[in-house]
């Protein structure tokens, strides 16, 4: 294909969910991404219709993983001779769409998403402005790369291009950037314990340092206990906001 025609089905990845619907979930962003293969193969009507009653069964995945499972597909579609049967592609394409959905809320949606969020909110309690412009320093570009290098090495790999979300393994990542969030959270709460205007301020430094270290210590017990870390985290968040409810409480009064 050409160059042109695979960015305007890259661009319309994006949009993958503007037509979410309850039936068939993602399909209709899915047939509107493929458009442009459509229009450059020229095919007969009859193979058009083909191709699109075929991809507008029902699709689900996670939105950033399409755009490299649209890349496999179109692939395959181009190399598929004229009145060939597609059973192989709708394979391709029914048996990646589950597995990259789960790949993509475990890393996104559970570790990437918070630890941004994290950062976000822990720079906009310090006062600081570039609050939002972190989160989207920390949590864009990930998924930009995702999205378009996934897109180039699934065009190029075709049915294989799973390997290349196999090589990145996000799994693997999500599990560090949830102990960096952990890490990060820990390093917020101890500057809020040490903030001058707090009254927990009053708190000797060492005392400080050994419930920061036994908090390490205690989160690193419930993982290895099985524990999810992201129950982790909402159990830290509530923690802080008890504390900050009770900050209040003492100011008001």
């Amino acid at each position: 294909m050409k160059k042109g025609s695979l960015i305007k089905i890259f661009l319309r990845s994006f949009f993958i969910h503007t037509a979410l619907n309850f039936r068939r979930m993602q399909n209709l962003g899915f047939v509107y991404a493929i458009i442009p293969l459509l229009r450059e193969r020229q095919l007969s009507r009859k193979d058009e219709e083909d191709l699109l009653a075929r991809h507008l069964q029902m699709f689900n995945t996670h939105p950033y993983l399409s755009a490299p499972l649209i890349g496999s597909i179109v692939r395959m579609e181009e190399q598929r001779p004229e009145g060939d049967d597609a059973s192989a592609i709708l394979m391709v394409k029914q048996s990646l769409m589950g597995p990259y959905a789960a790949i993509g809320d475990t890393f996104f949606w559970g570790a990437l998403r918070p630890c941004a969020g994290i950062i976000g909110v822990g720079l906009a309690w310090l006062g600081s402005i570039l609050a939002p412009v972190a989160f989207l320093l920390v949590y864009t570009p990930a998924h930009i790369w995702v999205r378009a290098r996934g897109f180039t090495e699934g065009y190029a790999r075709g049915k294989q291009g799973i390997e290349f979300i196999r090589g990145v393994d996000l799994p693997r990542i999500a599990y560090r950037v949830r102990w960096l969030s952990l890490v990060i959270l820990a390093v917020f709460g101890a500057w809020y314990l040490q903030d001058g205007d707090s009254n927990f301020a009053r708190i000797p430094w060492f005392a400080v340092t050994a419930v920061s270290l036994g908090t390490i210590l205690l989160c690193w017990m419930l993982v290895k206990k099985g524990i999810s870390q992201i129950y982790i985290l909402y159990g830290a968040v509530i923690l802080f906001l008890i504390f900050s409810s009770k900050e209040l409480l003492l100011c008001w009064k």
